[in-house]
């Protein structure tokens, strides 16, 4: 089903949210701790996926979150989401965090995400999103395995059999399976 739906590109929805670490965001290790972060993380990807869609939004799914460094008390946290792929009334938001220490001046990556949402019509239903046109190589990469991330998210949900994921089965299959071993 072709959608009638104008094109969009990832920068359309970007969104950059920034949060400063205060006492009460933090454990009693003096790092942010991670539901907070997962709290603000899910309010920006939830705003890029409106900017794409034009109409609200509920929260799908939230996967793969990694937690590389912690974020201390005081540093100043940046949240960047935008849409990486738009299915037919979902959407695959990636989000980046950043964290910066401002008196040492540096900053450094801490999270990486990746939030499904699906546009809602007035009545709570599901709607169709535009399509996604990735521009940069980047947004191409993210773009492209989206589609392995969203056959393995359904799989999980019970939603897809495995035997019916193509692209995730592509990843295991390569020409040398192919190839005939000799005889031992």
């Amino acid at each position: 089903m072709e959608s009638t739906l104008s094109p969009k590109t990832p920068k359309d929805s970007l969104v950059v949210m920034t949060e400063l670490v205060l006492p009460n965001d933090t454990n009693t290790f003096g790092n942010l701790m991670g539901g907070r972060l997962m709290y603000w993380m899910d309010i920006a990807a939830a705003l890029a996926s409106m900017k794409h869609c034009g109409s609200p939004v509920v929260t799908a799914s939230v996967d793969n979150i990694s937690f590389e460094n912690p974020i201390r008390l005081g540093n100043v946290v940046h949240i960047e989401a935008k849409v990486s792929r738009a299915f037919h009334t979902s959407m695959e938001v990636h989000i980046s965090v950043w964290s910066e220490d401002t008196l040492q001046h540096f900053r450094y990556r801490s999270n990486e995400a990746y939030y499904t949402f699906v546009a809602i019509d007035p009545n709570g239903k599901p709607k169709p999103v535009p399509p996604l046109e990735p521009e940069t190589e980047e947004e191409k990469r993210l773009y492209e395995g989206a589609l392995r991330r969203r056959q393995l998210r359904l799989i999980l949900g019970g939603k897809m059999k495995p035997e019916d994921a193509d692209e995730l089965k592509a990843l295991f299959l390569s020409s040398s399976r192919n190839e005939s071993f000799p005889d031992n």
